[in-house]
């Protein structure tokens, strides 16, 4: 097998609309190594829930930008997810299942959750007034491997 090498970072405006453009843009990335369904439905969830975190959360829906950085090596995709807004002051609590600060948008508490559940490796990095680093790693087994 070969090893195959990407890079893209892409910067968009942190608008709810653009939730769905970043799917795109992720499932368009890792497509060539052939992921699963479920695999590809993972990373489109993972960039949905970090995208939406920003919209909401670190710009408060008053507009800022995302950063989305994607490598992959081989058949290991990375994604960066960055944002400049108001960071996170207790990750440990934002991580906590349930926990929101924004309950009286109803949201549920598990964005954080969901994304380390779908993902190899999960790290966050936060600064208040600086803005968030969300970084995954998830190992893909192609479609072909699955059923082999």
């Amino acid at each position: 097998m070969s090893i195959r090498e990407n890079h893209a970072e892409i910067i968009f405006d942190a608008i709810s609309e653009n939730e769905a453009f970043a799917r795109i843009v992720v499932s368009g990335f890792i497509m060539p190594i052939d992921p699963t369904i479920d695999q590809l439905n993972e990373f489109k969830t993972i960039v949905s829930e970090a995208v939406t975190n920003c919209v909401i959360h670190a710009y408060e829906n008053k507009g800022g930008k995302i950063k989305l950085i994607l490598d992959c090596y081989d058949n290991e995709i990375t994604m960066a997810i960055i944002d400049y807004g108001n960071g996170i002051g207790d990750i440990d609590q934002a991580k906590e299942l349930f926990y929101t600060s924004k309950p009286e948008e109803e949201r549920t508490g598990m964005g954080l959750t969901i994304m380390e559940v779908f993902s190899d490796e999960f790290y966050i990095h936060s600064k208040l007034g600086e803005g968030t680093i969300v970084k995954v790693k998830k190992h893909i087994i192609n479609s072909q491997q699955e059923y082999a």
